[in-house]
């Protein structure tokens, strides 16, 4: 029996405090760090050592809870998923994806919010997913679309990056209409 957290090219799994080198390369590369979020200041080695082994002991909140995102090929850590904003009442959540940049354009973010809307949509009940994206992060919108999340809205000058305003693009998708495109599959 294959496990609920396997794609077909990535498995989800915990943070482990090992990863620690994965998430520091990551960062080391500005446009990783803008495209996923915003620029942060360099933070040592053994923040990221202490980071990470927080995470891996860490108590998901509901159901808000960052998840590694691991190549099945190499059994590499490639980025991090993480939902937030979870209102199980209103039946919605937000939720964030980061490749890192070396990882990019291998399909691993696709079959990761795949791996990740199944469960948040088959088995915890939740109506709709929605995500912010920076407007300039054509790769990632083509992604959404091509997944099946419509644009929503956009809010002008939301995000403040490079020295200038930038609009957020709201997206959102339901799970009937991802269920038309990625079935659950059978018990």
């Amino acid at each position: 029996m294959t496990s609920l957290w396997t794609g077909e090219r990535v498995r989800l799994r915990g943070i482990e405090p090992e990863d620690w080198q994965a998430f520091m390369d990551f960062d080391a590369h500005t446009g990783h760090q803008r495209s996923v979020d915003a620029l942060h200041p360099p933070r040592s080695a053994e923040g990221y050592h202490a980071w990470t082994a927080g995470q891996a002991v860490a108590v998901p909140e509901g159901d808000d809870f960052r998840l590694a995102v691991e190549a099945l090929d190499t059994g590499e850590l490639v980025g991090s998923v993480a939902t937030a904003d979870s209102d199980p009442r209103a039946g919605r959540f937000r939720y964030g994806i980061g490749i890192g940049g070396a990882h990019q354009r291998r399909g691993y973010a696709a079959d990761a919010v795949v791996v990740l809307l199944r469960f948040m949509f088959g088995e915890r009940r939740y109506h709709k997913c929605e995500a912010g994206i920076h407007a300039y992060n054509e790769p990632s919108l083509a992604l959404h679309r091509k997944l099946g999340f419509t644009e929503e809205g956009r809010l002008r000058d939301h995000e403040f990056l490079a020295g200038r305003h930038h609009d957020l693009v709201l997206v959102g998708m339901t799970a009937p209409e991802f269920a038309a495109r990625h079935p659950f599959g059978t018990l």
